[in-house]
């Protein structure tokens, strides 16, 4: 891999899906958290899905979900990856993983250096980590708030796995974000919309074409190639 890698979150429709793929998002994240504005069923993501290549790995994005529903979702249509948004437990996360044969992104809210301590629990039972903005007070969402942290906070930090920045990430700042966190993998959502839960396919192309210029030589070899 010679570009960051670029996952485009909580896509609803086809035109910004086809958007995302054509500019070569590496990930394709669909939210399935009734909350949101960009909550999916499984049978509209099943029919999203058909529109995906194997080159780009959807992820299921789900906030302390149960059994029950991330099986629904799996029953729809295959994903990649699980990504678990909410306060799931280290125990919650190897479940989920082990029970679906999935692999597992554990999201962590990080306001402060002190949030990163939550990370050796997580390490040895996902595959990815992904560092969003803890939830402005009041907020009903865990993600997606276009809120972002100090990147500084990442500055020289090994979590021992792969990991995303996400957090208020747009094309005007991606360059600078990339720059102080070291972040070789960033997740986009609120950043490419016109409104929360509407995805814009030129905001899409336009931060997918900034980001193929963002390829140090350090980003190789990110993403695991095995499942659990």
């Amino acid at each position: 891999m010679s570009a960051l890698a670029v996952k485009i979150c909580g896509l609803t429709d086809e035109a910004a899906l086809r958007a995302a793929v054509a500019e070569g998002a590496r990930y394709a994240g669909f939210v399935f958290y009734p909350p949101s504005p960009r909550h999916l069923t499984p049978e509209r993501f099943a029919r999203l899905r058909v529109g995906l290549p194997p080159e780009v790995a959807a992820v299921g994005v789900f906030v302390d979900p149960s059994d029950e529903a991330i099986a629904q979702v799996l029953a729809a249509a295959p994903l990649d990856y699980v990504q678990l948004h909410g306060r799931e437990s280290p125990e919650r996360v190897a479940q989920v993983r082990r029970r679906f044969g999935v692999r597992v992104i554990k999201a962590v809210p990080v306001a402060a250096r002190a949030d990163l301590a939550v990370v050796g629990a997580y390490r040895d039972v996902a595959d990815m980590l992904l560092f969003d903005a803890r939830p402005p007070q009041g907020a009903r969402l865990p993600g997606g708030n276009a809120a972002r942290f100090d990147w500084h906070i990442l500055q020289g930090f090994d979590p021992g796995l792969p990991w995303f920045l996400a957090g208020g990430l747009h094309a005007g700042n991606l360059a600078e974000a990339v720059r102080i966190s070291g972040a070789r993998q960033v997740d986009v959502s609120s950043g490419v919309e016109v409104r929360p839960g509407q995805k814009d396919p030129a905001r899409i192309r336009t931060l997918l074409r900034l980001a193929r210029t963002l390829a140090p030589a350090h980003l190789a070899g990110v993403i695991p190639e095995d499942g659990p």
